[in-house]
């Protein structure tokens, strides 16, 4: 049985904005999902994120700034309730699913930095938590593929359901489909132990950067914030770049 028959944590945050740095978390979803049955347990949060959510940001997940201030809960137990579930199901030998997770679970991070709480990416690294990210997945098997890579986009290609875009719960979901997908559809992927495709990913993620910063280049265009990591940014690079 591949590890895609089995329990799968899917997760997804939607957010201020796209800086892993700066931004915060506005509502995030761990769902724990059965991959034999389909059935999920989902749990969502909003967040107060105690800044102003941008237009730009309400466009896309349409929680306004007045709207979490009066319903969302404390940040601070949104990122050690999130944290939380994950590491709980880390220790249990259950995958972190989702897509461009080094955004999600890098914020996460930062963000339970700004709080005072124990680092999220430490823990996650120490351990050594198996991340599946669809979209570095995606990216190695079908590298030349044509088309946006954007989630939506990716659902459809996976002719996978997606019932509604920028909604931490939908997205979560989603994203673990397109996994599941992905793991049907390529049996050696499907096999391989989870430490394994952790690895695999990890290498496949630093030289799709790698490709990514030489294109740029060619285009004179600035690369610099084009990072190999995976799938958590380190938080102390960053701070020597400050």
């Amino acid at each position: 049985m591949g590890w895609h028959k089995g329990m799968l944590l899917a997760f997804d945050l939607e957010t201020t904005g796209i800086d892993v740095e700066t931004d915060r978390i506005v509502t995030g979803c761990a769902s724990l999902i059965n991959g034999t049955t389909g059935e999920a347990n989902t749990h969502t949060l909003l967040a107060n994120p105690g800044i102003e959510i941008p237009d730009a940001a309400t466009q896309v997940h349409g929680i306004t700034t007045e709207y979490a201030a009066e319903h969302g809960e404390d940040p601070a137990h949104v990122v050690a309730v999130l944290a939380s579930a994950i590491m709980g199901q880390v220790f249990d030998g259950v995958p972190v699913v989702g897509y461009n997770l080094a955004y999600d679970l890098t914020l996460l991070d930062r963000e339970s930095r700004r709080h005072g709480l124990e680092p999220f990416g430490e823990q996650l690294t120490a351990a050594r938590g198996v991340v599946i990210d669809a979209f570095v997945l995606d990216k190695h098997l079908d590298r030349y593929r044509k088309g946006s890579r954007k989630l939506a986009d990716v659902c459809a290609h996976y002719d996978v359901r997606i019932d509604g875009a920028h909604d931490a719960s939908h997205d979560a979901l989603a994203a673990a489909r397109v996994a599941y997908r992905i793991a049907q559809r390529n049996p050696h992927i499907a096999d391989m132990p989870l430490h394994e495709l952790h690895e695999l990913q990890a290498r496949a993620k630093a030289e799709q950067a790698q490709s990514f910063r030489a294109y740029l280049q060619k285009q004179g265009k600035p690369h610099d914030d084009v990072r190999d990591e995976w799938p958590v940014i380190p938080y102390e690079r960053q701070e020597a770049q400050a």
